[in-house]
């Protein structure tokens, strides 16, 4: 190998090595974030179906799940800064969302607002709104997984530092994806699985479209799942959290449901008064 070609090596070598450790853990995996987007498509109202088909033609909300995670790959501006702290909130232990302040550069409850008035509004372009519905879908995931409110002091469960099932991991990525994982199953069987068991009682009791109402109920969750035994995370582990992680992702996927309606039905009136 010429002396070129083996400082090329290095440099790339020392980029990805960086990458690794600086690199966020997403939001869900994509399993995760599949299974919300197709229990989400089970309970929209015909109007919703009808929009999101126009701006997604041929396409599935589990599909525009992970877009914004795909995206991050992308070198642009957007992707690599502007967008980057939009898949999370900061809340500190014993606070309220409505207590802190998001910051400068926003975060998923802003950008949320961001996207949802964008779907609302009747003179925004078919391109904007695409974008829109890829990151609202993408986002009520996200404010769903516990370590998406993040307490400010270890990046979301990142630097957690955890053996799951005799592996090195992180907090953050056990609920991301490796609880899930454990199971093997794909995302339409984790769909029909979770649907299955979702009862008119539980969606009632979820009824709520307010993004405050699921960040608090994730901090809460968050601060009881931080293990004792950090080295030694297995089979009880499992047991206690797997069904806490089910059960949040039932609760996005109806409510994102319940949340679209509700932004297609005011776009459609707002529409009409024009």
């Amino acid at each position: 190998m010429s002396a070129f070609a083996n400082r090329t090596f290095a440099v790339t070598l020392s980029l990805l090595s960086t990458l690794i450790i600086s690199a966020p853990a997403f939001g869900w995996g994509q399993i995760g974030h599949r299974v919300t987007g197709a229990i989400a498509e089970q309970y929209l109202s015909p109007l919703s179906h009808a929009a999101i088909m126009d701006l997604l033609p041929g396409s599935s909300l589990a599909e525009a799940s992970t877009y914004a995670d795909e995206m991050r790959s992308d070198p642009s501006e957007f992707w690599q800064r502007t967008a980057s702290p939009w898949h999370y909130v900061t809340v500190p232990e014993g606070k309220h969302y409505h207590d802190v302040d998001a910051p400068d550069v926003g975060d998923a409850y802003t950008a949320l607002e961001r996207f949802t008035a964008t779907l609302k509004d009747p003179s925004a372009s078919k391109e904007d709104k695409q974008l829109a519905l890829r990151f609202v879908v993408h986002i009520i995931g996200d404010l769903h997984q516990p370590l998406h409110a993040g307490n400010g002091t270890d990046r979301g469960g990142n630097d957690v530092k955890v053996r799951f099932f005799w592996q090195d991991s992180n907090l953050h990525r056990v609920w991301d994806s490796q609880m899930l994982d454990q199971r093997d199953l794909s995302y339409s069987e984790w769909t029909t699985w979770l649907t299955d068991k979702i009862t008119s009682q539980d969606i009632r009791d979820w009824a709520t479209t307010n993004p405050e109402d699921w960040i608090t109920e994730s901090t809460e969750i968050r601060d009881t799942i931080y293990p004792e035994d950090a080295n030694n995370m297995s089979y009880d582990y499992l047991y206690n959290h797997l069904p806490t992680a089910k059960r949040r992702l039932q609760m996005a996927g109806v409510r994102m449901a319940m949340y679209l309606n509700d932004v297609f039905e005011e776009a459609q009136k707002e529409a009409s008064d024009d």
